[in-house]
């Protein structure tokens, strides 16, 4: 590992392959509840697991983030803000140095809360939304959804919060929306973050009817190419630089335990939050040596951190463009991991998925989900947009 880091955008990436004395994006799960049952959640979140993290435990994770010198943590779930200790962990977090970034469906911010988080430092807060309309958002994230994250945004806004982000996960429903996106969170001082649909968690029974085609895969390269400067990414679309010779911004590779880490809510550590799967835990907080030790020293990450092969894509010469992909998506849809993505913009993950099996596709370790109601089982996504 190396704390120097060159300023060359390649080496950069190669050295980061390597993996780092600290993550620089751990994301931390609070709870699995949550209010909503968003058809696409990562984590199958609805119900609180009675394993949670205590305030106490919580706490000593972020001391020990502090001493490794991670300096900023997002925050996510479920819905964060039900925990009754959310603004005690908040406090001791900024507190300790270490900066936060809060997912949130932005249910539980009312303008006194609001005005309690602008009166905060080193804060940043995410409102979710799929869609710029109640019809594209509800059909995802549940009825009223809509008219909850933008009073959210309202309340913030009053409040001088200041530069809050819309996060949004780009699905075939919602891609014709980007301008739009882009135009609200312009409206409110926001910064649009954009990220890529997984097939992880109540996902991976979604994914085939929401991810993006073909064509749109395109549609949003372009985009991302003409307005990529001032819109968040992360490390979600790298596997479009295929499409062309001008990559787009963001993090070109997979930092999954590497740069990338998740802390579940009851303290087990993931590879990333789109892995929440026994093949990509590396360890627990609650066991000897704490997060310091399965970050430094599991066999998992250090597996990861090993040069990769590039193999099925090893003949094609878009390899070093898309690095082969996204390691998540392969996984829940039963492509190896040396395979190639399944939205590869060559074509050649739509192969590469009718070669695997059923059987042979993994399925989320955990669902949190809540009961279906009686009349109302979730039933396929179809809004009459393709």
């Amino acid at each position: 590992m190396t704390n120097t880091m060159s300023s060359n955008p390649s080496r950069l990436v190669e050295q980061l392959k390597g993996g780092l004395d600290a993550p620089i994006c751990l994301t931390w799960e609070l709870t699995y509840a949550c209010n909503l049952e968003c058809v696409h959640c990562l984590s199958s979140s609805g119900r609180r697991d009675p394993r949670e993290l205590s305030t106490d435990e919580a706490k000593a994770v972020l001391d020990e983030l502090h001493d490794l010198q991670v300096f900023y943590i997002n925050i996510g779930g479920g819905e964060p803000m039900i925990r009754r200790d959310f603004f005690e962990l908040l406090e001791y977090s900024i507190d300790r140095g270490i900066g936060v970034k809060f997912s949130t469906n932005g249910a539980f911010i009312d303008a006194d809360k609001a005005r309690r988080l602008a009166a905060m430092d080193y804060l940043d807060i995410q409102i979710s939304l799929d869609g710029t309309d109640a019809v594209t958002n509800d059909s995802v994230r549940g009825a009223g959804s809509y008219d909850t994250a933008i009073q959210a945004m309202e309340h913030l806004r009053d409040a001088g919060f200041g530069e809050f982000k819309i996060s949004v996960v780009v699905t075939r429903h919602n891609v014709d929306q980007l301008d739009e996106f882009k135009a609200l969170a312009d409206s409110f001082g926001a910064q649009l973050r954009i990220t890529r649909l997984r097939p992880s968690g109540r996902g991976a029974d979604s994914w085939h009817e929401l991810h993006p085609t073909n064509a749109q895969q395109r549609q949003l390269y372009d985009w991302l190419l003409a307005h990529g400067d001032n819109v968040l990414t992360g490390d979600s679309f790298f596997h479009l630089n295929a499409l062309g010779e001008e990559p787009l911004p963001g993090l070109n590779m997979c930092g999954a335990g590497r740069v990338v880490c998740l802390i579940d809510p009851i303290g087990d550590v993931y590879a990333c939050p789109f892995v929440i799967h026994d093949e990509f835990k590396a360890g627990s907080v609650r066991d000897e040596g704490g997060f310091a030790h399965v970050w430094k020293q599991s066999d998992l990450f250090t597996e990861l951190r090993e040069p990769q092969s590039a193999g099925a894509c090893a003949s094609c010469g878009s390899y070093d463009a898309c690095q082969g992909g996204c390691m998540a998506a392969k996984f829940f849809v039963g492509i190896p991991l040396d395979g190639p993505d399944p939205e590869c913009v060559a074509g050649h993950g739509e192969a590469a998925m009718l070669a695997a099996s059923t059987e042979q596709r993994p399925r989320p370790m955990m669902d949190h989900s809540k009961p279906p109601r009686p009349g109302n089982e979730r039933v396929p996504v179809t809004i009459g947009r393709r």
